[in-house]
């Protein structure tokens, strides 16, 4: 019947009764409020059903840069026509070297080996506990700069570990309370017998925080008289020894569990529960020698113990006794002997705080969102490091008083949300998307679905998690960590630079080729033959960009920033490296055209139409020169001879186009189809060295890129 004032939390709303709860006992009668898509549940769906799906940085830059070439490559194809036409060439012909061009411009690999380099990426994550639902999220992951993430289970380990004990104003671990004391000895009674839970294999069944108690009493040291000892400080032996005559069950309305035993010989009733609840219904305190009357100012001293265990993240259970036949149930849970306090926490995994500084140091913001207390979060959120103090925390009745546009504003000044609603989380995710951030969600539960669908990246629970947020997600950890988000994190970083150095090496081939075709059109001979630009299309760009997939991650690839969201593909010098190294490969390609038609003809002289022995030098130094180049985009700016380890992927693409090139020149059968004529070894080493210049020449760019910072 109670009233509950002013704007409450949901999980604060102990009036009410939400759509999809289940009733588990007793008769009530309720005022139906809402119904439908009003409820609590039906907001969940209504904010799933407003949250839109974006495209990714790269697809929206791939998309951006295909439209652009398109118009380019129809625009260079008509100038080359017409060039041909006013030369006088046929119209079969000029259609031909537009066909040809347009073949050398398109790069028709790009699109399956960034979903091949993706797919390959997902295999290696599954390995790591990150199964990916959406390829997409592969890329996107590289470039997160916020991490939102669940504290229960995530950043902790979601079970509960006992700390401190206050008994007799003072504070003790679990291994020092001392069984000869009759106070300690009645409390470990109490977290023993007045508990439903086990352990079995090592493994807590039940509550966690009633199977915590049981791991607490596995430490004590049993002194040699104590049935304790004969126990060996087994529970279950303690059990069978002390039979349970009575219970009255633990239930959210008292916030107690009781149950009756005879100890040593007398009837007494045990029972635990909230502090504030436990301690009004105790008469007595129990201190090492004997019992006395509990005061108000002894109370105050036991509160002031519990706001303390509070204010550092713990979990408190206080527990008393006492000796009477009466019958148990709820109206002889008075008159207790006030026994101690126990203090719990859901330990941070170990290798949590390390993963929140590797996160930092890449650059990622890492948040904390829970729908605990505040002071709980807070002291969690220190021991990881995610903040230095309270006032990097908020509550959800706070974030209810902002505005969207005080909330975007403010949004880098909280690292923690504690007790938050499902709405709360979707303002905090759009907040940031509104900063130009990346962002990371985790969630486990139903009412989580909205805002992990919203997110740039939704990053669903394998264990606890449900079906609705599983489906929704883009990532699924089976491990539940938060460690294995900043691996994933790294992972994407490494498929993204494995795509740029993909997409700079075909672009730059493809370059070439365009270049190639377009000058010796303007120049008056023909450098290659259309199927020769396929072949080298398929064979020679291809199997290096997918092996550049492989590359392993680079050493600094978590010590730098994540990159914008908004940086386009060519970012980061990229465009300029496509644009020399183009150049520069077609540059080397007609000079071998060119020394070929002058070895042919005996003398030096700019060749016209078609030279055999410079068509066939042009496509062996095109050829291996493309191959070559792959290895200086195994990195953009270190040298390839300084990196650790070799891409054996890469090795084997360079042998087999190696194998295929030669094939197609000096098996006869297959070089007149391709209109090659044989050459002599000299000139097929001429090409061959001239393919290899390659290297130095991007070597010494590279020099000089570093030494300027670029």
């Amino acid at each position: 019947d109670a009233v509950i004032e002013g704007d409450v939390a949901l999980a604060d709303r102990a009036n009410m009764v939400y759509s999809g709860s289940l009733v588990t006992y007793g008769r009530a009668e309720m005022l139906v409020t809402a119904t439908g898509m009003e409820t609590e549940l039906g907001k969940i769906a209504g904010l799933m059903n407003a949250a839109k799906e974006r495209k990714t940085p790269l697809q929206e830059s791939l998309d951006k840069f295909s439209s652009r070439l398109a118009i380019l490559i129809m625009l260079i194809c008509a100038v080359v026509f017409c060039l041909c036409i006013y030369r006088r060439m046929t119209l079969l012909d000029s259609m031909m070297f537009a066909v040809a061009l347009a073949v050398a411009a398109i790069p028709e690999a790009l699109s399956s080996i960034v979903t091949i380099v993706q797919a390959f990426g997902t295999q290696k994550m599954a390995k790591e506990n990150a199964i990916i639902k959406n390829l997409k999220a592969v890329e996107s992951l590289g470039c997160v700069s916020v991490i939102c993430s669940d504290k229960t289970g995530t950043l902790t380990q979601n079970k509960m570990t006992v700390q401190q004990i206050y008994i007799e104003d003072r504070l003790y671990e679990p291994d020092q309370l001392d069984l000869l004391n009759q106070t300690h000895r009645y409390l470990l009674y109490d977290a023993v017998l007045n508990n439903d839970s086990s352990i079995v294999d090592d493994k807590g069944i039940g509550d966690p925080t009633e199977y915590a108690l049981l791991e607490m009493f596995r430490r004590i040291k049993a002194d040699t008289s104590s049935i304790l000892k004969e126990a060996n400080m087994h529970e279950d032996i303690l059990r069978q020894n002390m039979q349970r005559l009575e219970e009255v069950p633990f239930d959210s309305d008292r916030k107690l569990m009781s149950t009756k035993y005879i100890l040593h010989g007398v009837p007494t009733i045990l029972t635990k529960g909230a502090v504030d609840v436990l301690l009004d219904r105790c008469d007595y305190v129990r201190c090492s020698d004997d019992i006395r009357p509990m005061t108000e100012a002894e109370k105050d001293k036991i509160r002031m113990q519990n706001q303390l265990f509070s204010e550092n993240g713990l979990r408190v259970l206080s527990f008393a006794y006492k000796e009477s036949d009466e019958n148990l149930d709820i109206h002889a849970e008075y008159g207790y002997t006030f026994l101690g306090l126990i203090s719990m926490v859901d330990p941070p995994r170990e290798e949590s705080a390390a993963a929140v500084a590797a996160s930092k140091r890449a650059g990622i913001r890492p948040v904390m969102i829970t729908g605990d207390h505040i002071d709980t979060a807070v002291a969690i959120a220190k021991d990881l490091g995610i903040v230095e103090d309270a006032s990097q925390a908020i509550t959800g009745a706070a974030l209810d008083a902002l505005s969207d546009e005080e909330l975007t504003q403010n949004v880098d000044r909280y690292s923690v949300y504690a007790r938050v609603q499902p709405e709360h989380k979707v303002r905090i995710v759009s907040a940031w998307r509104r900063r130009g951030a990346v962002t990371a969600m985790t969630g486990d539960g139903v009412n989580d679905a909205p805002s992990i669908k919203s997110a740039d990246i939704g990053i669903g629970m394998g264990i606890t998690g449900t079906d609705v947020t599983k489906n929704v997600a883009d990532m699924v950890l089976s491990d539940d960590n938060f460690a294995t988000i900043v691996g994933a994190v790294a992972e994407g970083r490494r498929i993204y630079d494995n795509i740029r150095k993909a997409i700079g090496f075909l672009l730059a081939s493809n370059m070439s080729e365009v270049l190639g075709v377009f000058f010796s059109a303007l120049l008056g001979f023909t450098l290659l033959n259309p199927v020769h630009l396929l072949f080298i299309n398929l064979i020679t760009d291809c199997f290096p960009a997918l092996a550049l997939g492989m590359e392993r991650p680079e050493p600094d690839i978590m010590r730098r920033p994540p990159r914008s969201a908004k940086d386009g593909i060519f970012s980061g010098g990229l465009g300029f490296d496509i644009a020399y190294q183009g150049i520069l490969i077609t540059v080397i390609t007609m000079a071998s055209y060119i020394i070929g038609h002058c070895m042919e003809a005996g003398c030096f002289e700019m060749p016209r139409g078609v030279s055999p022995h410079g068509m066939t030098m042009a496509f062996l130094t095109m050829s291996m020169c493309e191959i070559f180049h792959s290895f200086n985009m195994r990195s953009q700016r270190r040298s390839v001879f300084t990196l650790r380890g070799h891409n054996k992927v890469l090795w084997a693409a360079m042998l087999g186009s190696l194998v295929l090139t030669t094939v197609v020149l000096e098996v006869p059968p297959i070089a007149a189809a391709f209109g090659f004529t044989p050459v002599s070894w000299t000139e097929y080493g001429i090409a061959l060295a001239l393919a290899v210049l390659v290297i130095p020449i991007v070597e010494l760019v590279k020099l000089i890129q570093r030494r300027l910072g670029k």
